[in-house]
């Protein structure tokens, strides 16, 4: 069974990301081929106004500026203008070593030393495991803070006797609430009006970052070298946002396991039910059939039957279990025992005799003593 819903889930992955990329490819690929079209008409325009350059030098030269955007050099500061302008100050750099302990991994900068690169290895197997521990503690406190306010309010709703049900749904809501309020609208604008993003794109920032997806087309604090605090502050909201989804994921596990173990509970409870509601319909079956009568011995006769004097009078044959469904699936319903041995007791299906077919009394013996 848990292998036929692996093969599922697999299938399932697989159609998504199939959905994902065909998507993507349809959304994406004109704007591709716009751009490679732009980049073309520049490249002839260039060398049309400039004879002198050839075109291998010039596609040599956008390789070059490629491969300094992607080291962390930005066009619009140089070493010409700005001799003090760079992208591995104190603030940057601490950025960079938290994207690397968080696994988000942004890219807008990369290492290009040997030696930083080796380090680079070492750094991130002991900072990704220590950073865990670390993400597990604060969002324990985080959620256990969150859901201690939102008790508060639990018992102003129950003290205006809301259902418990009801309660239980408004209290999950609103801690939902409350972490997407703090940890994704409040940075969302907070980044429109730092970096100067659009709303969409604040947004897209915030929702790539705190799944550590990490593209690296937008990162925040990327031109903001005249504020060193600023990077490591969004770091700061990076922790307390991961820790934030990790407690909500804690949230769900633990609700998946409780749903787990009730369902599990019920069908314990109704598996009990149907053996003692098969039990009693045996039961009742079985007294409605009478006794069986006791087999004869060998070299016996059959014992005589009785006087027609003394015989009862016969009774209509009884009804088997299947001639009142509405009284069976009435006592489906019972999920008491009490009900069932009360129902083995007196069973409802059998009929008083007619008052005229109960069977007259035996005549005394005149002989017998008084």
């Amino acid at each position: 069974m848990r292998g036929t819903t692996l093969l599922a889930l697999l299938a399932v992955v697989l159609l998504y990301l199939v959905l994902g990329a065909l998507v993507f490819r349809a959304l994406e690929q004109p704007g591709e081929r716009q751009a490679q079209r732009k980049l073309g008409e520049l490249r002839g325009e260039f060398l049309r106004a400039h004879p002198c350059v050839r075109e291998r030098e010039l596609a040599q030269l956008i390789q070059e500026v490629a491969d300094a955007l992607g080291g962390g050099a930005d066009p619009d500061t140089n070493s010409t203008s700005n001799s003090s302008h760079s992208a591995w100050n104190l603030g940057s750099a601490f950025f960079f070593s938290g994207t690397i302990i968080t696994t988000i991994g942004y890219g807008n900068a990369a290492l290009r030393t040997d030696a930083a690169r080796l380090f680079c290895i070492f750094y991130a197997l002991v900072g990704i495991p220590l950073f865990g521990i670390l993400l597990a503690g604060v969002g324990d406190r985080l959620g256990s803070s969150l859901r201690r306010g939102i008790g508060h309010i639990e018992a102003i709703f129950l003290k205006w006797r809301v259902p418990p049900e009801l309660v239980r749904v408004l209290s999950a809501m609103l801690f939902l609430l409350v972490g997407c309020l703090l940890f994704v609208l409040t940075p969302t604008f907070v980044f429109c009006y730092m970096e100067e993003w659009s709303k969409l794109e604040a947004i897209y920032y915030v929702v790539v970052t705190l799944t550590t997806v990490g593209f690296g087309d937008y990162v925040a604090g990327a031109n903001k070298q005249d504020y060193p605090a600023y990077q490591p502050l969004v770091w700061f909201w990076i922790l307390l946002g991961l820790a934030y989804f990790a407690s909500v994921l804690t949230t769900i596990g633990n609700w998946l396991r409780v749903v787990s173990r009730r369902t599990r509970a019920e069908m314990g409870g109704l598996t009990a039910q149907a053996a003692s509601w098969t039990g009693t319909v045996t039961a009742r079956v079985a007294q409605r059939a009478g006794p069986a009568a006791p087999p004869a011995e060998k070299g016996r006769p059959p014992p005589a039957p009785a006087p027609p004097a003394q015989a009862e009078t016969p009774s209509p044959p009884p009804a088997s279990a299947l001639d009142y469904p509405s009284e069976n699936l009435a006592f489906i319903d019972e999920s008491s025992d009490t009900q069932s041995e009360r129902g083995c007791a007196e069973p409802r299906g059998r009929r008083r005799p007619h008052p005229a077919r109960r069977p007259a009394r035996r005549t005394p013996d005149p002989g017998a003593p008084a």
